[in-house]
C-alpha cells in the first residue's frame, strides 16, 4: 500500500489543474518521474508496491510521449502539404466561394501564404485554401 504524498489540498489543485492543460500536456515525463521517485521513497516497506505496476506506469509515459511526438509530427507534415498546395496554385486559375454569402467566384491567383492555415491571393482578396473548390483549365 502506499501512503499519499500530500495532503487533498494538493490532489484537489492537482486535479484541478489539470483540466486546465491539455491531455497530453497535463503531465509531463519530469512530473511523473518525480511522483515515481515520491511514491518509492514513501511506500510501505512492510508491504511494498508491486514492481509490475511501476513498468506499467513507465510503459504508458512512453507511450503517451511518442504518440505526442507523432501527432507533432503529424501537424507539421500537415501545414508542409497545405502551403504546397497553395505555393502549387500561383498563377493557375482556380474557383473559389465567398465566406460572406458561398458565392463561387473564379480568379488567378497570384501569391500564396504558407503556415497552418494558407490563404491564396485572388486579385485583392486573400482566400483561405478551404474555400478553393477547384482548379480551372484554360
Amino acid at each position: 500500500m502506499t501512503t499519499p504524498i500530500s495532503g487533498a489540498a494538493t490532489t484537489q489543485t492537482a486535479a484541478s489543474s489539470s483540466t486546465k492543460g491539455s491531455p497530453l500536456t497535463a503531465l509531463d515525463s519530469q512530473a511523473f518521474l518525480k511522483l515515481l521517485v515520491a511514491q518509492l521513497r514513501y511506500q510501505d516497506p512492510s508491504s511494498p508496491a508491486d514492481p509490475t505496476a511501476f513498468m506499467t506506469q513507465t510503459a504508458t509515459l512512453t507511450q503517451v510521449e511518442k504518440l505526442s511526438s507523432l501527432a507533432e509530427s503529424q501537424t507539421s507534415m500537415l501545414t508542409s502539404t497545405l502551403s504546397a498546395q497553395a505555393s502549387a496554385l500561383v498563377g493557375k486559375s482556380v474557383s473559389y466561394k465567398t465566406k460572406v454569402d458561398g458565392e463561387t467566384l473564379t480568379g488567378t491567383v497570384t501569391a500564396a501564404t504558407f503556415g497552418a492555415s494558407p490563404t491564396v491571393r485572388i486579385g485583392s482578396a486573400d482566400v483561405p485554401l478551404a474555400l478553393v473548390t477547384g482548379q480551372r483549365t484554360v
